[in-house]
Parts: structure tokens; C-alpha cells; sequence
């Protein structure tokens, strides 16, 4: 399978984008006006301490105060007991008081009317490593699947973390797998160094203050993404590429070669598609190659996708084309879910199927299709109402909410009042002001086609209105209305 990584800088915003075999399958995002705060370690003062809901806001300097529960507050070496089991997590007030103090870290950026997500389990990356200076545990990535080479991996780390008298824990990323020692070496001398540091900082550091902010994107990418079977890293700018060069070399130099600067004139995420990609990301319909299509819904409590088999009429029975139809959305889903960023609770309705084995291959194929994800999700079987259940971790806004605002006329409901519901309101209204003011008429301002519907459709129960009330209605269209606005004028 060929990958490549595509980078689009330009003084306003990077774009990256990841494709596998030509077709976009992540997309990340970062504006200079709004970047991302995950990772971001800060000094912040605690403004309010909530024991109904075991939590916490902090003030960190950002516009919304950001959120922490009490579970992220205990130490980690104490949330486990002797039989290995998390204890019960203590009162807040216990834990900390308004007023204090305290090192934080964001764990989950601010999504729509939420603060950000924190914690004082903090943790530094580097290529190979996570360091958590504050935790004893020692993990390893979920991803290396090999017992030897976990083994491997354990007894290395446990080598050189004795002889440095380095403490803290570390989790080994996935791109460690086959590292040898130096490479690890490197890394844990690198992160404790880093630490040292921001320990420095926090002395004098002002409340509320940053303490650590991640790398650009564009650099994490390195860091982050670029990873085997990765072929090609491009990029179109000439600057990004000479400070990606350069620190591939002192952070992973087998990087260097597969970073090319890209200067062809046609802009780089057109040429592979990508802008295309972006567009049809934001359109809550998806094409399916069979004819069938998906439609997805995102909502703050929850995401819904349904399958449907459109057009495709199959070849052999129902059941058949069901399946077919079942197994291509199972693809496109996962697919889906990381080119739009989608995570919390995601609800996914498949065509009803009468046969366990095909529900089974369905399920079976999604698993494998959400393998390639760089994020952690976890799926139940399909439940009693034919329902698939699972979930994502969030950790930024999907792309929707990143590139799109709500609907000014609609306010984020995704409809309006019809013109045949607005004109009822305007008539109850009438009736309204008649009782309460003594006029000698009723001037009526509203969209255009709110006053042709009133002058059309309604016109005889206008009369009829202006009969029982003794007075004269008139109709004025304003242009600048949107359909669901009117204003009555006593006259």
C-alpha cells in the first residue's frame, strides 16, 4: 500500500493531509488564529470547585475556563490498588480548594460552547517515547502485537531508565517497534532534560501562564505520523521544508530523504484531490460505489450514520444485496470517521440483516477498516434494534466544526419555518395587538416569500382577519429579512 504525507502551508493556516494509495484518508487542520491546545502544559489558578459533579474549573488564560475532574487530580501511583483495582476516587475538596494553584495539562481541546479538557497526569513525547513524570507506569503500545518484541522493548527501556536513574514512567509508541537502545537512549535523556526545564519554569511562572506548547503541526507530523509504510512527506513550502529537514536530522534521520519540497504549479492538495475530499467531507451524504449511499449526522451529543441501499437493486436476492451494500458502508464508515474527525458516541444503522454470519463479516470488516486509525475507538456488537454502538476519542473538533459555523438562518437546526407556518405566527399576532392597542392599521414586514404567500394562498383568511377586527392590513416586503423574521408596525 503507498502512503504519502501532503503538507499545504501557507501564512494563514497548514493543512496536512495523509493518502493512501491517492485517496485522502486524514485530514488535520491549524490556523495561526486558532491552533490546537492539546499537549499544552499551563500554570493555571482554580476559579471553582463543583463536589456535585466531583470536578473542577481552571482559569489557564484561555477565553473559556477549562474543565478537571477529580479522577484527573489523584496521583496516577495512587488510582491503583493493591488487587490492581482503580480506587475510589476521593472528594474534590479534598483535592484542591478556589484560589490554588496548579500545573495542568490539555488533555482535549475546547469543542463548541465547552472549555478544554485538563489534567495533572502530564506527559512529554518524543519519537520513541512518552514520558509521564508524575506516574511509575511503564506501557507499551497496543499496536506492536509481537510478545518478543514487547519483551524486547520492556528490557531495554528497563536498562537504560536504571542507568540514568531516570523516575517517571514511559510508554513506548508504536513507532518504536525494532529500536535499538541508543535510539531509546536518545529519546529518555531528551524528554528528562525537557522536563528539567519546565520544572525551572514554574517556579516564577505568573498565574495563569503557559508553561509548554506542543509543536507546530507540521512538525508533529514528523513526529506523530511518519511512520512505515509512509513513502513520500511533501511539501510546498520552501521554508517548512528546511525546518522539517532539519529536524528530522538530529530527531530521526531516516526521515530526511522522504521530505520533498513541492513546486509544481498546480497547488499541492488540488493535484491529489484532497481539496475535492475537503468539500465532499462537509456534506452530510456519501456516495457509495454500489449506488447505496451514507448519511451522516453530527449532533453534540452523539453522531448517527445510516446506510441505505439507494439505488443498487443487486443482482441475486435481498438478502444478498443487503450484505453487499452492508460490507462496502463498512469500509466507507471507517474511512469516514477519520477523514472527518468524528468521535464521542457514534451510532451506526446498517441495513437490517437476517443472517448472524453477515452481521458477524460486517462488524469484522469495520474492525479491520478502523486498524489503520490513529485514534482509539471500541465497537459493541450489533444490539437488539439492529444498531451498531461505538466510540472514538476526541480529542480536537471534527472537521465540520473546524471549517463551518451554524447557519445564521436556521441557527443550527438544519431547517426553517416554512412561509405557511410563518404566516399563521403573523396572524396570531395581529390578533394580539388588536386586543391591546386602538390603531387604524397594521403594516406587515416580512420576507418575500412570507408576503406573497400572504397575498396569494392566505389572501381570503386576510380578509376575513381585517374584517374581524375593523381595521386594514398591509404587506411590505424587506429585503434584508431572512423567512422566518417579520415585524408588525402599528399604524
Amino acid at each position: 500500500m503507498s502512503e504519502e504525507i501532503l503538507i499545504n502551508v501557507s501564512p494563514v493556516e497548514t493543512r496536512v493531509a495523509l493518502v493512501e494509495n491517492g485517496v485522502a484518508q486524514e485530514l488535520y487542520i491549524e490556523r495561526s488564529q486558532h491552533k490546537g491546545y492539546v499537549g499544552n502544559i499551563y500554570k493555571g489558578k482554580v476559579v471553582r470547585v463543583l463536589p456535585g459533579m466531583q470536578a473542577a474549573f481552571v482559569d489557564i488564560g484561555l477565553a473559556r475556563t477549562g474543565f478537571i475532574h477529580a479522577a484527573e487530580l489523584v496521583p496516577e501511583m495512587d488510582e491503583q490498588g493493591e488487587s490492581g483495582r482503580r480506587s475510589e476516587t476521593p472528594d474534590i475538596r479534598s483535592l484542591v480548594r478556589e484560589g490554588e494553584s496548579i500545573v495542568v495539562q490539555v488533555s482535549k481541546d475546547p469543542i463548541g460552547t465547552k472549555g478544554a479538557r485538563l489534567t495533572t497526569h502530564l506527559s512529554l513525547s518524543a519519537r520513541f517515547l512518552v514520558y509521564m513524570p508524575g506516574s511509575p507506569h511503564i506501557g507499551i503500545s497496543s499496536r506492536i502485537e509481537d510478545d518478543a518484541e514487547r519483551e524486547r522493548l520492556r528490557t531495554l527501556l528497563d536498562e537504560v531508565q536504571s542507568r540514568e536513574g531516570i523516575e517517571g514512567g514511559f510508554i513506548l509508541r508504536t513507532v518504536a517497534e525494532g529500536a535499538e537502545q541508543d535510539a531509546l537512549q536518545a529519546d529518555i535523556l531528551f524528554l528528562q532534560k525537557h522536563w528539567q526545564k519546565l520544572r525551572a519554569v514554574l517556579a516564577d511562572a505568573p498565574t495563569p501562564s503557559v508553561i509548554h506548547t506542543d509543536m507546530p503541526l507540521f512538525l508533529r507530523v514528523l513526529r506523530d505520523l511518519a511512520r512505515a509504510p509512509i513513502e513520500k512527506i511533501r511539501v510546498d513550502s520552501r521554508q517548512t521544508w528546511h525546518q522539517m529537514r532539519d529536524f528530522a536530522a538530529g530527531y530521526s534521520p531516516q526521515l530526511v530523504d522522504l521530505i520533498e519540497c513541492y513546486t509544481g504549479e498546480r497547488p499541492l492538495l488540488d493535484l491529489y484531490g484532497v481539496e475535492d475530499e475537503i468539500a465532499r467531507a462537509l456534506d452530510p451524504r456519501v456516495a457509495l460505489k454500489s449506488n447505496g449511499y451514507l448519511v451522516i449526522e453530527q449532533t453534540e451529543a452523539m453522531t448517527t450514520i445510516d446506510v441505505n441501499t439507494g439505488a443498487f437493486v443487486g443482482r441475486r436476492n435481498l438478502e444478498e444485496t443487503i450484505f453487499k451494500t452492508n460490507m462496502e458502508a463498512a469500509s466507507a464508515i471507517a474511512r469516514q470517521l477519520r477523514l472527518r474527525n468524528l468521535g464521542g458516541i457514534i451510532i451506526l444503522d446498517f441495513i437490517d440483516m437476517r443472517d448472524p454470519e453477515h452481521e458477524r463479516q460486517v462488524l469484522r470488516t469495520l474492525e479491520k477498516a478502523l486498524e489503520k486509525d490513529h485514534a482509539k475507538t471500541r465497537i459493541t456488537g450489533v444490539s437488539e434494534l439492529g444498531l451498531v454502538e461505538m466510540t472514538r476519542k476526541r480529542t480536537r473538533e471534527s472537521l465540520g466544526q473546524m471549517l463551518c459555523e451554524p447557519c445564521p438562518l436556521c441557527t443550527g437546526r438544519g431547517q426553517i419555518k416554512s412561509a405557511e407556518t410563518i404566516c399563521y405566527e403573523i396572524f396570531r399576532e395581529i390578533l394580539r395587538e388588536a386586543r391591546a392597542y386602538d390603531n387604524e392599521k397594521f403594516l406587515v414586514l416580512a420576507a418575500q416569500v412570507v408576503v406573497d404567500r400572504l397575498l396569494d394562498e392566505e389572501a381570503a383568511y386576510v380578509a376575513d382577519l381585517e374584517a374581524f377586527i375593523g381595521r386594514t392590513i398591509e404587506f411590505q416586503v424587506e429585503q434584508l429579512f431572512t423567512p422566518e423574521q417579520y415585524d408588525i408596525v402599528l399604524v
